[in-house]
C-alpha cells in the first residue's frame, strides 16, 4: 500500500507530516513511502533526506494512487475528490471547522481520520497530536514574551544594582500552560498560573510555580478538559483575576478546547489594570481568543502601552520539532490500523472500529459519516 505526503498549501503552515527518521517504521511494515518534492522544506528537512531513508520523491500530482494520505492539515476538498474510492486520510480534521472537506471525504469514499478526535487515554498517549503540538506552542508563547517584554525575566545581581525577576501569570494548566510554566521559569521569572480544575495545582506547583487559588467550584471535565462555565461563573472568575493580572509583567493565556470557540477569560477593561510595556500572549487567539482585542497573528498595543501577542500556526513557528512530534504521533496511529499474520506486519491498512482509538477518531468511512460506536 501507498503512504502519501503532499506539500502543505495552506499559509503560514511549515510542518510536514512525516520526517525522514521515522520513514523505516512505515517500510519495514510493507508500506510504500512518497513523498511530494518540497513537502520538507520549511520544516528543514530536505527530499535528500527523504530518499536517504527509503522514500520516493515525486513532483506534480501524488495523491491519485495514494492509499493513505497523511497531512498537518485538512485535505480540501478538490484534493480529495483525486483520491481514489476507500482511501484513508489521516490529519487535524475538526469536525466544526473542516466540514468542507468532510463532506468532501463522504462523497468521495474516503474514510478520513481526525487527530482532534483521538481519545485522551493511556493506550493512546503516542498518538495524541494535541498534546504534542500544544507542547511546542506553550514552549514557544514563553520565548515569545520574554522577547517583547521590556524587562528582564531573571533576577540579576549587578554593580549598579538589583534587577528583580519579571513576574509572569499563565491562565490555563494544560499541557501548552504547564510548558509555558517551566519554560518561563528557566529563563527565570516568577510565575503564577490558574486553571479552573484544582487538580492541576500539584502539577503547576512541580513546575516551580504558584498556584493562583480563587474561592470558585472547580469545573473538571471529560478528557481532560474543562468544563463549559456559565457566564455568571466567568464573570466572578474574571473578577477575582483582575488583581493578579493588574500586577504581571506579563499574561501567557492557553485555554483553548478544540472545535470550539476559546473561552473569554480577559476582558479589556482586566488588561487596562497592566503596566504600560506589560505583554500578553494569546495562543487561543485563532479559536476566538481568550483575551478581548486579541488579533490571531498580530501584535496589537493597548492604549494603556500593553501589547497583545495573538498566536497563529503557532507550532509552525518551531517546525523542524513539531514535525518531528507529528510523525511520531501519526505514525502510531497508522500502524494501529496495520493488519498482522502472526505478529508480522503485512502491509496492509485497514481500520478496526472495534478499537476505541480508531473508532472515536474516524469521521467518514464508505460514503457516510460515522459516529462514534456506530
Amino acid at each position: 500500500m501507498r503512504v502519501c505526503v503532499p506539500r502543505e498549501i495552506k499559509t503560514g503552515e511549515k510542518r510536514v507530516a512525516l520526517v525522514p527518521d521515522i520513514i523505516s517504521k512505515l517500510t519495514k511494515a510493507g508500506l510504500e513511502v512518497v513523498i511530494e518534492s518540497g513537502a520538507g522544506v520549511a520544516s528543514e528537512y530536505s527530499d535528500k533526506q527523504f530518499t536517504d531513508a527509503g522514500a520516493q520523491i515525486k513532483s506534480g500530482d501524488v495523491l491519485a494512487n495514494s492509499d493513505v494520505v497523511l497531512s498537518v492539515q485538512p485535505l480540501t476538498p478538490t484534493q480529495i475528490k483525486s483520491l481514489k474510492k476507500g482511501a484513508i486520510t489521516i490529519s487535524f480534521l475538526s469536525p466544526m471547522t473542516a466540514t468542507d472537506s468532510i463532506d468532501a471525504a463522504v462523497s468521495a469514499g474516503v474514510t478520513a481520520l481526525s487527530l482532534e478526535m483521538v481519545p485522551r487515554i493511556s493506550r493512546a498517549q503516542s498518538m495524541d497530536a494535541l498534546t504534542s503540538q500544544a507542547l511546542c506552542a506553550g514552549y514557544k508563547a514563553s520565548l515569545v514574551a520574554a522577547e517583547l517584554s521590556p524587562k528582564f525575566f531573571p533576577l540579576l545581581m549587578t554593580a549598579a544594582g538589583t534587577v528583580t525577576p519579571a513576574k509572569v501569570v499563565v491562565l490555563g494548566a494544560g499541557v501548552a500552560g504547564l510548558q509555558a510554566i517551566a519554560t518561563a521559569k528557566r529563563l527565570g521569572a516568577v510565575v503564577s498560573a490558574y486553571d479552573v480544575r484544582p487538580a492541576s495545582a500539584d502539577e503547576v506547583k512541580s513546575m516551580g510555580a504558584k498556584f493562583i487559588t480563587l474561592e470558585l467550584e472547580a469545573l473538571e471535565g471529560a478528557g481532560g478538559y474543562a468544563r463549559e462555565m456559565t457566564e455568571e461563573r466567568a464573570a466572578k472568575q474574571r473578577d477575582l483575576l483582575t488583581p493578579y493580572i493588574a500586577a504581571a509583567d506579563v499574561l501567557i493565556t492557553t485555554a483553548a478546547v478544540p472545535g470550539r470557540t476559546a473561552p473569554r477569560l480577559v476582558t479589556a477593561q482586566m488588561v487596562s489594570h497592566m503596566a504600560p510595556g506589560s505583554v500578553v500572549v494569546d495562543l487561543a487567539a485563532e479559536s476566538g481568543g481568550n483575551v478581548e482585542g486579541s488579533v490571531a497573528g498580530e501584535i496589537t498595543t493597548t492604549s494603556g502601552g500593553v501589547r497583545i501577542w495573538g498566536g497563529k500556526d503557532v507550532p509552525s513557528q518551531l517546525a523542524f520539532h513539531a514535525s518531528m512530534l507529528f510523525s511520531r504521533n501519526v505514525v502510531n496511529l497508522l500502524l494501529l490500523m496495520s493488519k498482522t499474520a502472526d505478529g508480522k506486519p503485512t502491509g496492509v491498512i485497514e481500520p478496526d472500529f472495534s478499537d476505541e482509538i480508531i473508532d472515536s477518531a474516524t469521521l467518514t468511512h464508505a460514503g457516510s459519516k460515522r459516529e462514534k460506536g456506530k
